[in-house]
């Protein structure tokens, strides 16, 4: 049983974005709420990543306890559901009654009544038991307004085999000056082996997730205290140098493809020698059913050039209810078992403790099954509770947020920044001109929207 159900689950991953576009007709033709049969539809828009497909997959459990409610899924890519979603709840349009919403959006959407709160979650589930980091991103005003599937910070895999071979020992806090000369020594292109792996694909929430961090540990920030743009600062200039030049010398071939999925999918079948990205991957990566290389990854802190806070992000993919949901109590039903413990341990019976949602909950991280399961368990909890999303840069800043900033503007600031990144990548244009650019389109949005004048 639970060999097939991976087998589903793979399926289900690689086909996701492929039917995404039929999906979303599906669910423009289908209501939500009570239907002929008295049965409550519930729909829910999710990402297409292994831990959400495993939810999708256990979901038929929750159907046959939930006898009164029928669940109905669109699965998309991270960017399209972003869109999608962020136009359905500021048009009030009500397509959803279940959203796989992030840290980012959380507190912007609560402030603007886009989402129901959820201070009336039973006893049992234990609010207080959420790790406090990332309940802390999901609520606004003291208020919990989403709860999470999986939280996450940042951190650093590599292949321990070809690390043995060059003789490499990698520090439990590495440097991005050690990753340059480390991606030199493992570089094999020959035999279908590059030296590193990095996010390349256009999208705030994509190229830019891990580009923030960098520019905040080579001492950069996006704004300064009045909102003027700092893309042209030399700070920024030196982050997106080492990018460039490190994924040109080091990298796959097509890396302006290549998101958090993409990547995940080049080190499993062990193509990348290093890989710096969401801690999530770790029990993917870990996972011998799931991963080539599960016997050979080592794990490491987010490395860092000169400022430690910033180099590791914060983010939660979470479940929230839009305001607009026509069953809000039976979507309160499902996201609150989606997070719970029981949910936890039943990820656990079917797919090992390596694969139940990480970053959530201080119970899962204290259970003796899940520290022997998960060699980096301490690694992946250290980071994320040593994140501080009020101090992402050595300079002062008027924003909050790691690997994002926190006001509405910035999906369109860094979507379109994040283009001209990947376009300096595949060298249609120089980094000056990349950063040039950059600043004109950030001081552009800047000035429409009344930050700066």
């Amino acid at each position: 049983m639970r060999l097939f159900r991976r087998a589903r689950v793979h399926a289900r991953v690689l086909a996701a974005f492929l039917i995404s576009l039929l999906l979303v007709q599906l669910v423009n033709a289908c209501s939500a709420g009570p239907q002929a049969d008295g049965r409550t539809r519930l729909t829910i828009a999710t990402v297409n990543n292994g831990d959400m497909v495993v939810m999708q997959d256990l979901s038929s459990q929750f159907e046959a306890d939930n006898p009164d409610i029928e669940l109905r899924w669109v699965v998309l890519e991270e960017n399209i559901l972003r869109q999608r979603t962020t136009t359905d709840v500021a048009s009030q349009g009500g397509q959803f009654d279940v959203l796989t919403i992030g840290s980012y959006e959380t507190p912007i959407w609560a402030r603007r009544g886009w989402l129901r709160s959820l201070d009336g979650l039973p006893a049992e589930y234990d609010v207080d038991d959420l790790i406090d980091p990332i309940r802390t991103g999901l609520s606004y005003e003291d208020t919990l307004y989403a709860v999470p599937f999986y939280g996450e910070s940042s951190m650093l895999y590599y292949r321990t085999d070809l690390f043995d071979e060059a003789g490499i020992t990698v520090s439990p806090n590495p440097t991005y000056a050690q990753v340059g000369e480390w991606a030199s020594q493992v570089h094999d292109p020959a035999n279908g082996v590059y030296g590193i792996c990095l996010r390349g694909k256009p999208g705030w929430g994509e190229n830019m997730a891990f580009l923030t961090t960098l520019v905040n540990t080579f001492g950069g920030r996006w704004f300064d205290m009045d909102w003027n743009p700092t893309i042209d600062s030399p700070e920024w200039q030196n982050a997106v140098n080492f990018y460039v030049d490190v994924m040109n010398q080091y990298g796959p071939p097509g890396a302006s493809s290549n998101g958090f999925n993409e990547n995940l999918a080049l080190f499993s079948t062990g193509k990348c020698g290093m890989w710096i990205d969401a801690t999530v991957a770790a029990g993917l990566l870990s996972n011998p059913e799931q991963s080539q290389v599960a016997d050979r990854i080592g794990f490491a802190r987010a490395p860092v050039e000169s400022y430690p806070n910033g180099s590791n992000w914060l983010w939660s993919w979470a479940l929230a209810i839009p305001a607009t949901s026509q069953s809000p109590e039976a979507a309160e039903r499902f996201i609150a078992w989606a997070t719970s413990k029981e949910y936890v341990q039943l990820v656990a019976e079917e797919y090992g403790w390596v694969s139940v949602p990480p970053g959530t909950r201080t119970s899962t991280y204290e259970n003796p099954n899940y520290q022997q399961a998960a060699p980096f368990a301490e690694t992946v909890l250290r980071s994320i509770e040593s994140a501080d999303i009020t101090n992402p840069s050595p300079l002062p800043t008027p924003y909050k947020g790691v690997q994002y900033v926190d006001i509405p503007e910035f999906q369109a600031i860094g979507t379109q920044v994040g283009q001209r990144m990947a376009s300096a990548l595949i060298n249609q244009v120089s980094v000056d001109q990349a950063i040039a650019q950059s600043q004109t389109v950030a001081e552009r949005f800047m000035r429409h929207t009344g930050y700066i004048e």
